[in-house]
């Protein structure tokens, strides 16, 4: 039986950090499965998920972070997933959208859309952002998320929500079909 966990570490950026963190779970003789990584601001972060047959190994992992976070300076987590992973996206019955939102940068665009896609029942999978100067130095903010609409969501109607939110936030909006689905 496989032990399944999920480890995420943040924390100042600088080289090497994925090479220990890689380091400490291959020691720990776990498998890393899946990752996500990336820079915000000045600081790193990165969530891992792992599966191993020993079943100490997310301890033993644990006990190993506090070496780093005593070292690099990071925050990590290590939670068991007691069930292991979820199915893979999109889910039996669902289908993967992309939602994206184009306007200038305003607080409250992420909180509205994915207000909406809530409302509708919908899970998001993956989610970016980004703030680029735009015409005149105006900050232009770009939303771009991965959503798994069940096969049953009227997709007219969504797509007619989420206008209604854009209008009101004075923002683009497309829900398109993904690719990967």
């Amino acid at each position: 039986m496989r032990n399944w966990f999920i480890v995420s570490a943040i924390g100042r950026d600088k080289p090497g950090l994925v090479a220990e963190l890689a380091r400490l779970i291959y020691d720990c003789d776990a498998n890393l499965e899946d990752s996500r990584m990336t820079i915000l601001g000045t600081d790193f972060a990165v969530i891992l998920l792992c599966s191993a047959a020993d079943e100490t190994a997310g301890d033993r992992i644990g006990r190993g972070a506090k070496h780093l976070e005593r070292d690099h300076g990071l925050t990590i987590l290590v939670r068991s997933l007691a069930e292991g992973p979820r199915p893979s996206v999109p889910a039996p019955g669902m289908r993967l959208y992309r939602v994206q939102a184009v306007g200038e940068d305003k607080a409250g665009i992420v909180a509205g859309m994915c207000g909406v896609l809530a409302e509708h029942g919908i899970n998001i999978t993956e989610l970016a952002s980004t703030t680029r100067p735009g015409p005149g130095g105006t900050p232009i903010y770009e939303l771009s998320l991965a959503a798994e609409v069940p096969e049953n969501v009227d997709t007219r109607g969504l797509r007619d929500a989420l206008e209604r939110e854009a209008d009101r936030l004075v923002v683009d909006v497309a829900l398109l079909p993904d690719s990967q689905s």
